[in-house]
């Protein structure tokens, strides 16, 4: 049984088979970890009231703040659209 291990043709198979597995177990790790990263993100409404406390204590000023804010109104009402297309 070893010689035929030992041969060309088998170990071909194995270094196929192992190179198959690792490629599975990364695939699922990635597809795992990408999936842990789209729940830690928060929702636009959520982002906005942190900078809205952020510019009430003065940390931003009005210029920053209101470009903030037009990106996450933009973000806000993409949300709200997939919210109301899956409700």
């Amino acid at each position: 049984m070893k010689e035929f291990l030992l041969t060309t043709p088998a170990q071909a198979v194995i270094w196929v088979s192992m190179g198959l597995l690792l490629s599975l177990l990364g695939w699922y790790l990635v597809g795992t970890f990408r999936g842990r990263m789209d729940d830690d993100q928060q929702m636009a409404s959520n982002l906005l009231t942190n900078f809205r406390e952020m510019h009430h204590e003065g940390d931003i000023d009005d210029s920053e703040f209101r470009t903030i804010k037009t990106v996450l109104g933009e973000k806000l009402h993409e949300e709200l659209k997939d919210e109301d297309d899956k409700g």
